[in-house]
């Protein structure tokens, strides 16, 4: 059994489940060191510092650290070195602040205060912490592609010793190690499988600017216009005041509407079972959990054919669930409106073929994974 310490310093949503998703599945022995999901500037900056002081205070030694990209792994390492020095370290990248995509005007979202420009300190420390580990794992390929797209532009952009090799350096340590998810939860214990009177959509993601709800609402005043019944369920996760394009989608679609706002487990699981279709507009996605957890619900989805979404599905279901512009998304949500039963067949198909991202068939190649990196530094 392998002594894991995972350091995760914003711990809350696909951090959070995929930590302890992991810890309870893992065979090794798996302690999380965290701090909670807010002011994540702060975070990147003195989650270190905090960290590092708890890391010492216990009395028992990791065989490996494995860090979140939201800790500065230099600092952290820096101050418990006495500890630390011979511990194999990795980072897995959930996310990064080189290609998280800026708000287009500026006031919205994360860089509001650089006025939508990308503060560049915080993608260093991204980059300082992967050099400083053993490997570095990402959550998906197009997440490691995009990334490394990026880097030399962003190296180049400092003055001197822009340490371009660093790009080799960092491909060579770094793999890709896909999100497990904990689909045990979600298990059909109380939902009658019964056909809803109309299609019901459903609206999992973040209430924020990179999941586009724009074109999402967009998409569906069209085929309401059209005279297409469906009702509409909006949970998931929010952050301080509610965005505009929410408040007047909920005025104009309010008849439809069943659900509004962050949902408990108990009413977000129903929720998943009942749904017939959920829909993806976003403009950012390193990998889909919520998605993934409609799917396995038996929901059928539409997908941008971008980003990771079509690592999500077997290229089978392509066809159907991904879309490559606003007209064929809106087609493609016509069909599945008035085609029920065919989407119903292809949704209980589809729930089967995303079971390989279950903790059950996650967490035995995590394990490996972290006990080879043992075994060879």
């Amino acid at each position: 059994m392998v002594r894991i310490d995972l350091i995760s310093p914003y711990h809350g949503g696909s951090h959070k489940a995929w930590a302890e998703g992991w810890q309870h599945s893992s065979r090794h022995n798996i302690t999380l060191h965290t701090l909670p999901d807010r002011f994540w500037k702060w975070r990147m900056h003195g989650g270190a510092i905090t960290l590092a002081r708890r890391f010492l205070a216990q009395k028992s030694q990791p065989d490996v650290i494995l860090a979140t990209d939201m800790l500065d792994l230099t600092t952290f390492l820096a101050l418990s070195r006495k500890q630390t020095a011979h511990v194999p370290t990795a980072v897995y990248m959930h996310e990064n602040q080189l290609t998280y995509p800026l708000p287009q005007d500026g006031r919205t979202g994360p860089m509001r205060r650089q006025l939508g420009e990308r503060d560049h300190h915080y993608a260093f420390i991204n980059v300082a912490s992967m050099l400083a580990a053993d490997r570095v794992f990402f959550n998906s390929n197009y997440h490691l592609e995009s990334f490394f797209a990026a880097l030399p532009k962003f190296l180049k952009h400092f003055p001197e010793y822009n340490e371009l090799n660093a790009i080799d350096i960092l491909s060579q340590k770094s793999e890709l190690l896909p999100v497990g998810v904990q689909f045990g939860p979600l298990a059909n214990s109380s939902v009658e499988p019964t056909q809803n009177r109309v299609p019901l959509i459903l609206w999992n993601q973040r209430w924020e600017y990179d999941k586009n709800p724009e074109a999402f609402f967009a998409a569906l005043y069209t085929v309401a216009e059209a005279g297409h019944p469906f009702e509409l369920a909006l949970c998931g996760q929010q952050y301080g005041k509610r965005p505009s394009v929410f408040k007047e989608a909920i005025e104009k679609l309010d008849s439809r509407i069943v659900h509004v706002g962050h949902a408990d487990f108990a009413t977000y699981r129903k929720l998943l079972w009942q749904a017939d279709l959920t829909i993806s507009t976003a403009h950012h996605e390193f990998f889909g959990i919520s998605i993934l957890e409609a799917i396995h619900c038996q929901t059928f989805p539409l997908l941008p054919n971008r980003l990771s979404y079509p690592e999500l599905l077997p290229r089978e279901f392509h066809d159907a669930c991904l879309y490559d512009t606003q007209e064929a998304l809106i087609a493609k949500l016509t069909w599945a409106l008035t085609h029920r039963d065919e989407v119903q067949n292809m949704a209980g198909a589809l729930a089967t073929a995303v079971s390989k991202f279950s903790w059950q068939r996650m967490s035995p190649i995590y394990d490996q994974v972290m006990l080879n990196l043992c075994q060879n530094k």
